[in-house]
C-alpha cells in the first residue's frame, strides 16, 4: 500500500506502482490471478464491471495479508513441487464435519492455537491466521507484533516485524484513509475482516504442510462522510505452514484472486448499518 519496489511471494520483483495506494504495502503486491469470464455452472456470466474506485477499494485485504507474510516468504523455495514422500491429498475437498478430535485447545492471546498435529489441526490453523493476519487489529504497532508472534516461524518473525513496521508509515496510514498515526477519523469507523469460506490441504508432512484457504473480506471505512467505502473481495491464501514448538506456524504464503462468485441482487447497507452491524457481530475461532 505504500509506493516502492515489490516483491511477490516467493521473492519475484513485480514492479512499482506508486500511484495505486490500495495495491502496495511496504514495497510489496500480491499476486493476483484473473479468472475466465464464465464458469462450469455458468458458462455464459460475466461479472459486473468494477468502476475504478471498487477496483483500486477492492485489494484492500488481500494487501493486509501480504504485508504479514512477504517478508517471511524472502528465499523461500518453490511451491510448485511436493517433497519425497509427502502426502498429496488431491484436488476434491472433504466436507467440514465433526471428526471427534479437538482441534483448537487453547488461545495464544486473542488467536487459537494448540492445534492438532494432523492434516486437521493444519487447516485448522491456517484458517484462524488467515482471520488474524486480514484484520484491523494489523493497523495497530503493538497489537500487529502479537499476531505476528502468534502465527509465524520464530525463525522469520523478527525480521517480518521490523518490515512491517517500516510499512505501516504515516503515508500508508494516510493512503488508506487513516489519520497519520493509524487511528480512525472522528466518526467513521475502519473494517478490515477476513471470513474463510473453506480450506484444503495441499500437502500434508509429519511436520510440513500446505493449506490453501478461500477467503472473503471486508475493508473500508464505514460512516457518514466516508470517502471509502466498505467493500467485499474473493482470495485464495496458501500457507506453508511447519510444526514449531508443539503448535503449527506460517513460514511462507501466497495469494490470489477469487474464485469469485457472481455479485448478488442485496441491497447495500447504509453507513450506519454497516458501521453498527461490526460493532455489533465478533470474529469466530475456526475448526476443521
Amino acid at each position: 500500500m505504500s509506493p516502492g519496489d515489490e516483491h511477490d511471494y516467493r521473492g519475484k520483483d513485480q514492479g512499482s506502482h506508486p500511484d495505486d495506494p490500495y495495491s502496495t504495502l511496504g514495497g510489496t503486491r500480491q499476486t493476483r490471478t484473473r479468472l475466465p469470464d464464465g464458469d462450469a455452472g455458468h458458462p455464459h456470466a460475466r461479472r459486473p464491471a468494477r468502476n475504478s474506485r471498487s477496483l483500486v477499494t477492492i485489494t484492500g485485504v488481500v494487501v493486509l495479508l501480504i504485508a504479514a507474510i512477504a517478508f517471511a516468504n524472502r528465499g523461500s523455495g518453490s511451491d510448485d513441487a511436493a517433497a519425497p514422500g509427502a502426502k498429496s491429498p488431491g484436488t476434491a475437498g472433504s466436507a467440514t464435519a465433526a471428526t471427534g478430535t479437538k482441534p483448537v485447545q487453547g488461545k495464544n492471546g486473542t488467536i487459537a492455537s494448540g492445534f492438532a498435529h494432523d492434516e486437521q489441526g493444519a487447516q485448522s490453523a491456517a484458517a484462524n491466521y488467515a482471520v488474524a493476519l486480514g484484520s484491523a487489529e494489523m493497523f495497530v504497532a503493538e497489537s500487529r507484533r502479537s499476531i505476528i508472534e502468534a502465527t509465524h516461524d520464530p525463525a522469520v518473525a523478527p525480521g517480518l516485524q521490523d518490515s512491517l513496521d517500516t510499512a505501516y508509515s504515516p503515508t500508508f496510514y494516510k493512503n488508506v484513509g487513516l489519520n497519520d498515526d493509524g487511528s480512525t477519523p472522528t466518526g467513521l469507523t475502519f473494517v478490515s475482516r477476513t471470513v474463510p469460506v473453506g480450506t484444503k490441504a495441499v500437502k500434508m508432512e509429519t511436520d510440513a504442510a500446505t493449506v490453501e484457504v478461500w477467503c472473503t473480506g471486508l475493508v473500508g471505512l464505514s460512516g457518514q462522510g466516508s470517502t471509502k467505502p466498505v467493500t467485499e473481495t474473493w482470495f485464495t491464501i496458501s500457507q506453508e505452514l511447519k510444526w514449531v514448538g508443539g503448535d503449527w506456524k506460517i513460514s511462507s504464503s501466497s495469494q490470489t484472486e477469487g474464485p469469485t462468485p457472481v455479485n448478488g441482487d442485496n441491497r447495500a447497507s447504509t453507513a450506519d448499518e454497516m458501521a453498527a452491524a461490526v460493532d455489533a457481530y465478533g470474529g469466530f475461532t475456526y475448526a476443521r
